[in-house]
């Protein structure tokens, strides 16, 4: 686990400012603090920060093959190397270290660009090939790994594991695009492969790059997508064994290292789930207690330590607790420089205090993220197959004026009991299937950010909505129609898993030096569990079905059958208590007001109503503030109208 960054010469072979290139590493030292390496030759310049994990002694980057005609940095983990050096010395390659990353240089020495077919594991790494003048970057299968790139003014094609590295480059240019900012207000990040930067790009998952010098430089292209291909028909006890077994060796591949490994548990079934199989193996070897970590609340309604305590007790695990206080909102800003680009999904803040209780005692943790999105357990999954059913009973043709009548007529009722709030479900009939399911995971609705934007901003985007992004997914989905659960399953995991789940947890964790693990987006066992019954995901109201019946040997039943609660801060309360105050003074701004993207009348009037309890504006207002503690780190230049 490490960052990378590195500078390549598109047409010739110009000498790379050495103090420019190790400029551009330093800015990501937080990723690998253990060591730095630089290389230069004409036209090329590599710099990785290494965090040493598996064959410290000799895993050092830049990395060569044997004549030092290719050379590679990498970021990440390749899960199945110690499979891959047998096979790859059968077939004439001499390896001088047991390091994953120089698998990496002979299978690109033996498959060229199809090496990526062959590893398992998260990575993004760069590659120089000098007989073949060819320069090659690639992405892992789901994005857990970032990368991000930029082709400059002067000819130089630049990348980095994060956006600071890009903007470090002199003369790179900060102009927003505006279509990312619509993209941001509408989903609370911006989705690939967009950067907030007109000039900068972030590698899609599962795609490759492949540059030969001299030519233009070509879109990448996708190696790998989540199949969503149905199995041979098999009995629920029989997946139920299988996902066991396929998800205990998921878990087992990533307890490889040679420093410190525990898990984050939150006191959920996916994390739960990790920390039990983490357990059984470690019984299995004789090993010391799995060590865990979690975070809590004051605030009853947002704290679920206690059910992770229930987990860490009975599997007699290591366990530790740090409590997040109200008055932690001094990570903001922190926050805003770590993520590089507005980013808005409050659990960031926790998420970055996990990582720093874990790292005091551990250097790799595993993680339970992606269980939502393979298992279907997010409510919005089943409100989406309810609402996609009454739409299949009427026409669109009269759907639309009928319940677009009725949305608008409908009063707004964040005060009242659920049941009696349904304008929001009013509004999702009157629409088709991608803008019912847009409508139903924007932070801010079309309607709300139209008063937000400011008149001229609206007139820029020429009629961009931030929609458009689920339709290009959906145009390319392999999901069949009529299957409404798995094609929003599917377009999670293009957007919100990769935009702000991953994204979320790369960066809190690197904040760190903590290497973060995902056995639940192993690519096999998604594969596989793509493939199942919708039904033995979302059966009726229950998500993760199949998932908790597997697991109820393993885990108690009140951890699996309670109201999911998710990873989150009170942030209502926030904004009309503590962080009432600093709200207005963001909102009220001149660099706010400067960039010509909002109504600031507006936005006043949205703090006045969230404040006075006429509205729940809580998470609108949060993505408001992170963007102006964005604009604070940016020397931004004001947006012209």
């Amino acid at each position: 686990m490490c960052g990378i960054t590195g500078i390549f010469d598109l047409s010739g072979q110009r000498a790379i400012d050495r103090d420019v290139l190790q400029r551009i590493n330093d800015m990501q030292w937080h990723r690998g603090p253990d060591e730095a390496g630089l290389y230069l030759e004409p036209g090329l310049g590599f710099g990785h920060r290494r965090l040493s994990i598996i064959d410290i002694a000799a895993g050092q980057q830049p990395m060569f093959n044997e004549d030092g005609t290719v050379a590679v940095v990498f970021n990440g983990e390749i899960y199945n190397f110690v499979d891959l050096i047998p096979e790859l010395t059968a077939l004439g390659h001499n390896f001088k270290t047991r390091s994953d990353t120089e698998t990496i240089v002979h299978a690109w020495e033996q498959w060229g660009p199809d090496c990526v077919h062959h590893f398992r594991g998260m990575f993004a790494f760069a590659l120089w090939d000098r007989r073949q003048q060819v320069f090659f970057l690639a992405r892992d299968r789901l994005g857990v790994k970032p990368l991000f790139y930029a082709v400059t003014d002067e000819g130089f094609l630049v990348f980095g594991s994060e956006l600071k590295t890009l903007t470090a480059w002199p003369g790179f240019r900060r102009d927003i695009l505006d279509e990312a900012v619509e993209d941001y207000f509408s989903y609370g990040y911006v989705p690939e492969p967009r950067t907030i930067y007109t000039s900068a790009l972030k590698m899609p998952p599962g795609h490759r790059l492949l540059i030969r010098r001299g030519q233009p430089v070509p879109a990448p292209e996708e190696y790998w997508d989540v199949p969503f291909r149905p199995l041979e028909p098999i009995a629920l006890e029989d997946a139920q064994s299988e996902f066991i077994e396929r998800f205990r060796e998921a878990v087992k591949i990533r307890m490889v290292a040679e420093v410190p490994l525990g898990a984050f548990l939150s006191g959920g079934v996916d994390s739960s789930a990790v920390v039990a199989m983490m357990a059984g193996i470690n019984a299995q070897r004789g090993d010391h207690p799995v060590k865990t970590c979690s975070i809590a609340f004051p605030d009853p309604k947002y704290d679920e330590s206690a059910y992770a305590k229930q987990v860490a007790d009975r599997y007699h695990t290591d366990h530790h607790i740090n409590m997040v206080e109200s008055d932690d909102i001094g990570l903001v800003d922190e926050l805003a420089r770590l993520y590089d680009e507005p980013y808005a999904d409050s659990s960031a803040m926790p998420t970055y205090r996990v990582c720093q209780l874990a790292r005091k005692d551990v250097t790799v943790a595993l993680s339970g993220d992606g269980g939502d999105e393979n298992f279907a357990g997010y409510r919005r999954y089943r409100w989406h197959s309810y609402e996609e059913r009454m739409r299949r009973l009427m026409p669109y043709g009269l759907r639309k004026p009928l319940f677009g009548f009725l949305g608008c007529a409908y009063p707004k009722a964040d005060w009242a009991p659920k049941v009696l709030r349904a304008k929001t479900t009013f509004q999702a009939m009157a629409r088709d299937t991608v803008e019912g399911y847009f409508h139903g995971v924007s932070i801010m609705g079309d309607d709300l950010r139209d008063k937000v934007f400011s008149a001229a901003f609206r007139k820029r985007l020429n009629g961009y909505r931030a929609v458009e992004v689920l339709r290009r997914h959906h145009a390319h989905s392999p999901v069949r129609d009529g299957d409404a659960v798995s094609q929003v399953q599917y377009l999670d995991m293009k957007t919100y898993l990769v935009g702000d789940i991953l994204t979320k947890v790369d960066r809190a964790s690197m904040a760190h030096a903590l290497e973060v693990r995902v056995p639940f987006l192993d690519h096999k066992l998604m594969e596989w569990v793509s493939g199942l019954p919708v039904g033995y995901k979302l059966k009726g109201a229950e998500g993760k079905y199949m998932l908790k019946k597997a697991l109820e040997p393993h885990l108690p039943h009140d951890i699996m059958y309670r109201r999911k609660m998710g990873f989150s801060i009170p942030l209502a309360e926030w904004f009309r208590g503590p962080l009432k105050d600093k709200l207005y003074t963001a909102l009220s701004s001149q660099r706010m007001a400067d960039t010509g993207l909002f109504d600031m009348a507006f936005l006043q009037r949205m703090a006045d109503d969230h404040a006075r309890g006429r509205r729940d504006h809580s998470a609108s207002l949060w993505s408001l503030y992170m963007f102006e503690a964005f604009l604070r780190q940016q020397e931004m230049p004001t947006a012209s109208d």
